[in-house]
């Protein structure tokens, strides 16, 4: 289970180039790396820095204050290319619960919610709107409204899947799904296996 997420406010970081892959979100050399906790320091580490000391314009996931943004705006198809469930899992583990873009990768998309992470989709004109405006505003996701709004500004409202946003809010992952959706068909099957095949439970009695 991941925590729990109904709604965050904070600064966003900036980075609106489409087709940020998989590979630039956890390169392909960590892979080995199975432990989903610490993989936040492998997180855009060919592409950008971390920390307030970048060159001007740089991109940087840390906020003028020093404490690290929980939120992503970024440009279409975040996440496309491999499968790798890490990618999901290290910006999470960094911290950010929620990245805003105008599409997703959709196996990045699908492995997202039930690991903690909001995928948000918005209008590429409401991102780059944002992405303005978050330099000196707040941002709040709300996922119970279904709502983006930037402090003293806009609203803006998005979709998701409600199977997506009950994960979220629960911080449910794909097992604790089931078990929400199935627990007395399980409950069940279980019980009539054990009656079946009692042989095999004999010494749980």
């Amino acid at each position: 289970m991941s925590k729990p997420l109904e709604s965050l406010t904070g600064r966003a970081a900036v980075l609106l180039e489409d087709g940020i892959d998989t590979d630039v979100i956890f390169p392909a050399r960590f892979l080995l790396r199975m432990e989903k906790e610490g993989l936040g320091e492998c997180l855009f580490a060919d592409r950008i820095s971390k920390t307030t000391e970048d060159a001007a314009g740089a991109f940087s996931l840390e906020r003028k204050d020093g404490e690290a943004v929980q939120i992503l705006l970024a440009g279409a198809q975040f996440g496309c290319g491999s499968s790798r469930e890490h990618a999901v899992w290290s910006l999470v583990d960094f911290g950010i619960r929620a990245v805003i873009a105008p599409s997703f990768g959709e196996i990045f998309s699908n492995n997202s919610a039930r690991n903690g992470l909001a995928a948000i989709c918005l209008d590429r004109d409401q991102v780059e709107y944002l992405a303005q405006e978050s330099a000196v505003a707040d941002l709040t996701v709300d996922l119970l409204a279904k709502t983006v709004t930037i402090q003293a500004g806009k609203t803006f409202a998005f979709d998701i899947g409600e199977g997506d946003r009950q994960a979220l809010l629960n911080g449910w992952d794909e097992i604790d799904m089931i078990h929400a959706a199935h627990s007395d068909d399980v409950e069940n099957f279980e019980s009539g296996y054990r009656e079946r095949r009692p042989w095999l439970f004999k010494d749980q009695a």
